[in-house]
């Protein structure tokens, strides 16, 4: 096992993986930015190294920073976190040919599956089914373009190969629209994500948004965690997360993860990943893979027992699996709200000094954040600032728990969005369960009414 891990990241998941350190006997190297300098997790780590400015390009994405830091302070292995570099690909081939363990995916894996044209590829060689669409990239051939539309039927969805964060994709209803559509998603995705290639899928009208999180080691063996429904979002983005997913018969899960697991097994994957799919009339339909933790691994967590970050860390150490997959047992229901410094409902930035930070507590109520009273929110980076998750014996257990969990939590000082959270708890809808991707935009625009 590793005597010391550096952390490349920050806020809530620079803590997390600071606490699987320290209950692993593991010393924990943090690497900070000057914004960051009064962060909880800076202050409790065993080292401590700033790598720049605030501006992320400067500091957080800045690889030569980042391993001088783990050299200097001879940690064995570099743990991401989400975001910035975790799905790098060329950060984690630099890690390992500089003499660290890269603790994530082979540099290989994430290349796979961080194209989503080749990502897709390898899901139908694995029999993991996907959205019908394009073979591959689509060529500038626009006679092939109209074909393959024509084929798949409109509305067709463009999406950037390299793309992210909900950026990079553009619906297309008519033919008229479709030339003009790919040429400009072509010009965003060579500018966000220096890829041109764009490739085009089936506009499903109203899915669900289904993931399958997968652990995998270096001995070939690979298991699912059952799913998680993150289909309450804004503009791609995750608002709320649960598992088990409502509604969705487990034949269904246990069918799609056996798949995925199997796909993994198959490409020799190893660590943490996360399968997403589109869910709609039974069916689902691969979209793409995070190689990372995701935001949303503490509800997988508290429904299968399972330390997601711990495994994490032993798996790239060489560790075998410590279960297998007939010891992966679900109990009972989790949900997690993620909670932004931001505007509730016009979701406009609201950074700044948190002056009253009480959170709440009692049976079944977790809280993942690095802000205390007094913490500075700075304006440079993503605005989640924290996350509640609750656990019950049922759905109704977990949404009373949140409920009061919600009524509990008091920020003052900044803006959050803790009142769309408490909202949408009590939203009939939402209660009932099984909402789709889209359900939280209408439900946004509809209030403005």
């Amino acid at each position: 096992m590793f005597k010391k891990i550096l952390i490349a990241n920050r806020g809530e998941i620079a803590l997390r993986v600071q606490r699987a350190c320290r209950e692993m006997g593991i010393k924990a190297v943090m690497v900070y930015s000057e914004a960051d300098r009064d962060a909880k997790y800076v202050r409790l780590a065993d080292e401590a190294v700033c790598i720049g400015p605030a501006p992320s390009a400067q500091s957080y994405l800045n690889m030569p920073a980042i391993i001088s830091a783990a050299e200097v302070t001879d940690a064995e292995a570099i743990h991401p976190g989400y975001g910035f570099l975790s799905e790098n690909a060329d950060f984690a081939e630099r890690v390992e040919k500089s003499g660290f363990t890269f603790i994530g995916p082979t540099p290989e894996s994430i290349r796979i599956m961080g194209d989503k044209v080749s990502a897709k590829q390898a899901m139908i060689r694995a029999g993991v089914p996907c959205v019908p669409g394009s073979e591959g990239a689509l060529p500038d051939d626009p006679v092939v373009i109209k074909r393959t539309a024509k084929a798949v039927g409109y509305p067709v969805i463009i999406k950037a190969a390299g793309g992210g964060g909900g950026r990079g994709m553009r619906v297309v209803h008519t033919e008229a629209a479709l030339l003009h559509a790919v040429q400009t998603t072509k010009a965003e995705a060579g500018a966000a994500f220096g890829n041109p290639e764009v490739y085009m899928e089936k506009f499903l009208q109203n899915p669900r948004h289904i993931e399958i999180q997968i652990l995998a080691d270096q001995h070939r063996n690979a298991v699912y965690l059952g799913e998680r429904d993150c289909s309450m979002q804004r503009r791609h983005q995750k608002v709320i997360e649960e598992a088990p997913a409502p509604g969705i018969p487990r034949r269904l899960i246990e069918k799609i993860g056996e798949r995925c697991a199997a796909a993994c097994k198959k490409i020799g994957y190893r660590g943490a990943g996360t399968f997403e799919f589109l869910y709609e009339n039974g069916e689902f339909y691969f979209i793409e893979m995070n190689t990372r933790v995701q935001v949303e691994h503490p509800v997988t967590e508290w429904i299968t027992g399972v330390d997601i970050v711990r495994t994490q860390i032993a798996v790239a150490a060489g560790e075998k699996l410590p279960f297998t997959q007939r010891q992966i047992q679900l109990r009972g229901h989790a949900i997690e709200c993620r909670v932004n410094a931001e505007d509730a409902y016009k979701f406009t930035p609201s950074p700044g000094r948190v002056t009253t930070w009480h959170m709440p507590g009692g049976p079944g109520v977790r809280v993942d954040s690095h802000v205390y009273a007094n913490y500075f929110v700075p304006p440079n980076y993503d605005s989640m600032i924290g996350k509640i998750i609750v656990h019950g014996d049922t759905r109704e257990q977990a949404l009373a728990r949140m409920r009061t969990a919600l009524a509990e939590t008091v920020i003052e000082g900044i803006q959050t969005n803790v009142p769309l959270h408490r909202e949408l708890m009590v939203d009939a809808s939402f209660v009932a369960g099984g909402t789709n991707i889209h359900y939280l935009e209408e439900w946004l625009s509809q209030r403005e009414r």
